[in-house]
């Protein structure tokens, strides 16, 4: 178990758990990865049941999360900041680093609206101000790949100069509307619609 944790500690989890109903939910191919990101580290492809429990045996405390195998047409990574901010950017992550950003895609009108509105869904939910979401679209459809990463990268020499200034300049003014925004002795936190939810019902001491 992890550490500080008892057999008390999980007792709102269902065990044990569904493994093959999860197995032919998600099929194989799949990947399985840390739910926080952190780039690209403890990355597996399992290519079936006993590679996967092979690999979890691997992760130790992490959390992981089990995904599908999208193999996509096109690629975007969206920058998320204030939950009203969007900048949606080609990326392409079969690239070597230093190239990822360099990807083409030339999204429609329509596809930009609806990646844009899907980050700010999933933003809105988890209540992140400064958040990255991945999309990866199949036949037009977007998967969201990535979505739990508050601390980005946005190092020039990786995302660019352009996408870079965005990220100083919306950063800046977002910090700008918080402080004008700010009210003493209220919770000027942002909470997501999960968090809300979950404690709904719930008295804190």
């Amino acid at each position: 178990m992890p550490t500080d944790t008892s057999e008390q500690s999980f007792s709102n989890l269902s065990y044990p758990l569904d493994w093959e109903g999860i197995f032919k939910y998600v099929g194989f191919p799949a990947y399985m990865k840390p739910f926080a990101g952190g780039g690209w580290k403890n990355v597996y492809k399992l290519t079936d049941m006993n590679d996967f429990f092979e690999k979890h045996a691997e992760t130790e405390q992490l959390v992981m999360l089990l995904q599908e195998e999208i193999i996509f047409e096109e690629y975007y990574r969206c920058y998320c900041i204030g939950g009203k901010y969007v900048r949606i950017m080609s990326y392409e992550p079969r690239n070597p680093h230093h190239l990822r950003y360099v990807a083409d895609f030339k999204p429609s009108s329509e596809k930009l609206a609806m990646m844009t509105d899907i980050v700010l869904r999933i933003n809105k939910y988890l209540g992140y101000d400064f958040n990255t979401v991945e999309l990866a679209l199949r036949d037009g459809v977007p998967y969201a790949i990535d979505f739990c990463n508050p601390a980005p990268d946005a190092d020039i020499k990786s995302v660019g100069q352009e996408n870079f200034d965005w990220v100083v300049e919306t950063a800046a003014t977002f910090a700008i509307e918080k402080a004008q925004n700010q009210k003493e002795g209220a919770d000027n936190l942002t909470w997501g619609e999960y968090i809300k939810r979950s404690s709904a019902g719930i008295k804190l001491y």
